[in-house]
């Protein structure tokens, strides 16, 4: 038997067009191609995507459910946008949900978790290197749920997989505000390192201290809020 044969085939996971649809929309979201307050009429999306109407209703009603569209009574779907409200509370769970898996995955570390957790860091130093923000919010996310995934602890990975779409969608606005990717590496060069060390307290700790561009982005919708006030006062 040759090399080829002995090579184990790729394993096929069969996806239904409504997943596959959901998750071109999802990309699209994230990516910013479809921006917050964007209509997605069904019968638009349908003849774009060479798909059933029927296809596109189930794909928009699992964004729905992940947070990432909102559907208002007679006026269909639109892509959400992040309010100063809504920033606040993903980035109080974020702490919260984060500082428990990271010290979690730092009491569980072994030389195994630290290869893997190790590799998600490489992952995020090289797109770091050119300036793809999307690539890089990518790789940031991928980063954090490994710590998840490493933890032990299946029913926090539940919540997190609750949120985890509008979590993304938190990073990629986070890092919009972020003009300094090298920062942002060294956060996250410190975050696994501690974590690696074993030490649970520090662990939790960086863990919820490095995500300071999460009161700037707060901030930032403040004040943008605010001006559209003031602007809609004058009218």
């Amino acid at each position: 038997m040759n090399a080829k044969e002995k090579r184990s085939p790729v394993p096929i996971i069969p996806r239904s067009l409504d997943v596959q649809a959901a998750d071109v929309l999802r990309d699209e979201i994230l990516d910013g191609a479809l921006a917050p307050g964007s209509r997605l009429l069904e019968i638009e999306l349908s003849e774009r995507l060479n798909l059933s109407r029927g296809t596109i209703r189930s794909a928009l009603q699992q964004l729905i459910y992940e947070g990432l569209v909102v559907q208002f009574p007679y006026r269909g779907c639109t892509v959400v946008g992040l309010t100063a409200q809504d920033a606040w509370e993903l980035y109080t769970l974020r702490n919260t949900l984060e500082g428990l898996a990271s010290r979690l995955t730092a009491a569980a570390m072994t030389p195994a978790k630290a290869i893997l957790l190790e590799t998600a860091l490489q992952d995020l130093i090289q797109v770091a290197q050119a300036d793809d923000w999307q690539a890089i919010a990518h790789a940031d996310f991928s980063l954090h749920k490994t710590i998840f995934q490493l933890s032990d602890h299946r029913r926090l990975q539940q919540q997190y997989q609750i949120v985890e779409q509008q979590i993304r969608l938190y990073i990629a606005s986070c890092n919009a505000l972020q003009a300094d990717r090298h920062e942002l590496v060294e956060q996250h060069i410190q975050l696994v390192k501690a974590i690696c060390s074993g030490d649970t307290a520090i662990a939790e700790e960086m863990a919820k201290s490095h995500n300071t561009e999460g009161q700037l982005l707060i901030q930032h919708l403040k004040t943008s809020e605010k001006s559209l006030e003031k602007s809609s006062e004058k009218f």
